[in-house]
């Protein structure tokens, strides 16, 4: 099987690599080198053929990842798609289904048949389930349970997933000594642990990591190395268990790319807005420039309900910093699943941070946007700012809540301060042409 990877490596421009060009403004050579180092990725599975290219990594756009998926306490394969469909019409570029309920496998298929952006999944999360409903708990999954999970998703279409390998034995003795105020808070790095305690062996997914490549090749889906022990409060932040995996993660990603698959690298989740610019530098620079993936950073602990702000200050300086990808936070983060009226909230403030960090990182080509909105919101060009909005139906909504006779918004009215100075200009020019 030849590889996105491969045809890079030998200079094959491939369809793909044309469109992600096209949409991010750039060369298609510099997409192909990107691809052939490793720094940008386009996660796209052969067995998919309605896939929207995009591309993930240094010199594009940040992008910004939705999390949808059932759980045992509230599952609607319906309601899991509108959510998907929910989060592309409000920006996202890629979805990821976590369910873990008895109908994920509806639930993934029938997502990946209504979209047409990348889709992502965590099939430890599978296998887990089934292990649970054929043993009695998750600690007795076989690695063959693992490995028909993944292979179950490769087949189904699945474009690229998450894989917990680094959440080493080192890693769990050290959390055993030093344990964390929040402990694990990835559910596959906490599935992985209790299976690593209980087992007394290291990780299955590292142990058998050759055989995921292989199925990795053969359908030439993206991995994406999970940040199984990613902090899940400010306290927990930069400690030695997330460092110890972040250095195996910096291992298999060499790995990976030696085996000619494509690899993204999941960051941080919970942490001080002082510490994300030097963790995010340093994880960059351990995975040889890796696309860059991260829960956040949520930067305060304090926020049940507006996470998503957290996130999104977090998120800014991240991108800002390096990251390539977050994934969106939402208002229901900590506090229970999240519902078709979270996906709005949670993907607009990630494209919101994505966009501040990209007007850090890639400058006049971010600012473009920018300078457009603000050149009508100069003009009173209600209609151009709607359309340039980030979200222009909210935009529209509270304009027209108090409607002004102005012309202008409600605030000011007609002391609108460009009515103001465009009024006392056109006096000027009128006292000027009569004279």
């Amino acid at each position: 099987m030849t590889t996105i990877v491969d045809a890079a490596k030998r200079g094959v421009v491939l369809e793909e690599f044309k469109v992600v060009a096209l949409k991010e403004d750039v060369d298609t050579s510099f997409v192909v080198k990107g691809v052939a180092s490793g720094r940008i990725v386009v996660p796209r599975n052969v067995v998919r053929r309605n896939v929207d290219p995009i591309g993930i990594g240094e010199g594009l756009r940040a992008k910004v990842n939705a999390n949808v998926g059932s759980s045992m306490d509230l599952s609607d394969v319906n309601m899991e798609v509108e959510k998907a469909k929910l989060a592309v019409k409000y920006g996202a570029d890629t979805v990821m289904d976590l369910s873990t309920s008895d109908q994920m496998d509806e639930i993934r298929r029938a997502i990946l048949k209504e979209l047409t952006t990348p889709v992502g999944t965590v099939p430890i999360y599978e296998a887990a389930h089934m292990a649970l409903k054929r043993y009695g708990s998750i600690v007795h999954m076989t690695i063959d349970d693992i490995m028909k999970a993944i292979e179950l998703h490769a087949k189904d279409g699945v474009d690229f997933m998450t894989i917990h390998a680094g959440v080493t034995r080192d890693c769990v003795d050290l959390l055993r000594r030093h344990p964390r105020v929040a402990g694990i808070v990835s559910r596959g790095g906490a599935m992985i642990a209790a299976w690593i305690i209980h087992n007394e062996r290291e990780n299955p997914l590292l142990e058998n990591y050759d055989l995921i490549l292989e199925l990795a090749r053969e359908y030439d889906f993206a991995i994406s190395l999970g940040d199984g022990l990613r902090p899940g409060c400010q306290a927990d932040a930069n400690d030695m268990a997330q460092m110890t995996e972040l250095l195996m993660v910096s291992k298999l990603v060499r790995k990976t790319r030696e085996k000619g698959v494509q690899v993204i690298v999941e960051g941080p989740g919970h942490m001080p807005l002082n510490q994300i610019e030097h963790h995010i530098k340093q994880a960059k620079i351990l995975t040889g420039h890796a696309p860059l993936y991260t829960l956040g950073p949520i930067v305060t602990d304090v926020a049940p309900g507006y996470d998503h702000i957290a996130l999104a200050i977090g998120g800014a300086l991240a991108v800002a910093a390096g990251v390539d990808y977050l994934c969106a936070v939402y208002p229901s983060e900590h506090l229970g699943i999240p519902l078709p009226e979270d996906i709005r909230h949670g993907v607009i403030a990630s494209r919101i941070a994505a966009h501040a960090g990209d007007i850090v990182r890639l400058g006049e080509k971010a600012l473009k946007w920018d300078l457009e909105i603000s050149k009508a919101r100069a003009s009173l060009d209600w209609g151009t700012q709607f359309k340039l909005a980030i979200d222009p139906e909210t935009a529209m909504r509270i304009h027209r809540r108090v409607p002004s006779k102005s012309g202008a918004c409600s605030v000011c009215g007609e002391y609108c301060v460009y009515l103001i100075l465009s009024k006392f200009l056109s006096q000027r020019a009128e006292r000027r042409n009569s004279t």
